[in-house]
């Protein structure tokens, strides 16, 4: 089963130096690319220079995440596709227990390996830690990583399990059923995109995976700083996007809705805090949100699962309840 492992570039010049070697070193079994969203640096020219081996896939334009894969993986012919941030470091035999679980499982469509920090490679990475979830409101979290509380692996995660979602920052997919979902939603632009889109596998039967005997180190917020406002803006209106599009019909508009108030909250403890470029990031996404409310409405599919989420509130056990990690849920 022969894989394609697609890096997506835009002026990464920098982030290609330090960690394509890995890539190279420890994927001889698989074919690289680097798919640029049309830098204006000289990481393409950089690339052909030194790793003549890589393909290079050069996208028209900045689409962003999601547009930018839509666009380059048409032209792959391999059977599973690995989309793979440019700042992440691979290790040796990552892809060997991948390509088994897909040889061995046909239900299963995407897998995530371990993630971990490789600002501090005792710990679990913010995005995707040990495999995602969602909770009752659609809020995000991973075994590893609940907001912003990381936990240190002492192997408490070492198993193989059917997870909600795999991050996008190290994510495999059949070819064959990215191309069934059609890819990835470009009105997303990025963040949480991936989510959305395991979330549509899942409500057509598909299964997603964790597998922890494959390691990889994500520097995380390599191209754009958690703490931008635009990072606030984009994951406050793309998961409302996806709640829109996604929900089971009798939950969507009762879980929008409170969804809405907590955003509010949100909102209100940046507006405390005098971080007011956030407090606006948060209004901007919910207008946004509601002028696409539509054609959101539109995209939903013929089948929602109703078991897609852990019962629980999330915001409700941290911030209330004090659990921290995924153990205490």
């Amino acid at each position: 089963m022969n894989i394609a492992i697609v890096i997506l570039n835009w002026n990464g010049k920098k982030l290609l130096e330090q960690f394509l070697p890995s890539v190279i070193a420890f994927s001889q079994e698989a074919t690289i690319y680097v798919a640029d969203n049309a830098s204006s640096d000289a990481s393409v020219s950089y690339v052909r220079t030194h790793f003549p081996e890589v393909i290079i896939i050069q996208n028209e334009k900045n689409g962003g995440y999601a547009k930018g894969y839509n666009d380059a993986l048409p032209s792959i012919d391999e059977a599973i596709f690995c989309l793979l941030n440019s700042d992440i470091e691979v290790t040796e035999n990552w892809l060997a227990p991948i390509r088994s679980e897909f040889e061995s499982n046909s239900k299963t469509a995407i897998i995530q390996p371990k993630i971990l920090d490789f600002k501090q490679k005792t710990h679990f990475e913010y995005a995707g830690a040990a495999g995602g979830f969602i909770d009752k409101y659609g809020y995000p979290f991973c075994r590893g990583r609940i907001f912003h509380t990381l936990e240190e692996d002492n192997g408490q995660y070492n198993d193989s399990l059917q997870i909600f979602w795999a991050s996008g920052a190290c994510l495999f997919i059949r070819k064959a059923v990215f191309q069934k979902l059609n890819g990835f939603d470009e009105d997303f632009f990025a963040h949480q995109e991936e989510i959305d889109l395991c979330w549509r596998a899942f409500n057509l039967g598909y299964e997603t995976k964790y597998i922890s005997e494959s390691v990889v180190y994500h520097v995380g917020g390599a191209t754009l700083d958690s703490l931008h406002p635009k990072k606030t803006y984009l994951n406050f209106r793309n998961s409302l996007c996806m709640l829109a599009k996604n929900l089971p019909k009798g939950k969507l508009f009762p879980i929008i809705f409170s969804r809405l108030i907590l955003d509010g909250i949100a909102a209100i403890q940046f507006l405390v805090q005098l971080r007011f470029k956030h407090f606006a990031a948060i209004l901007k996404a919910h207008f946004h949100f509601y002028a696409r409310l539509p054609k959101m409405l539109k995209k939903r599919g013929e089948t929602q699962q109703k078991q897609y989420f852990q019962q629980k509130s999330i915001v409700f056990l941290y911030f209330v309840k004090g659990k921290k990690t995924y153990s205490e849920l």
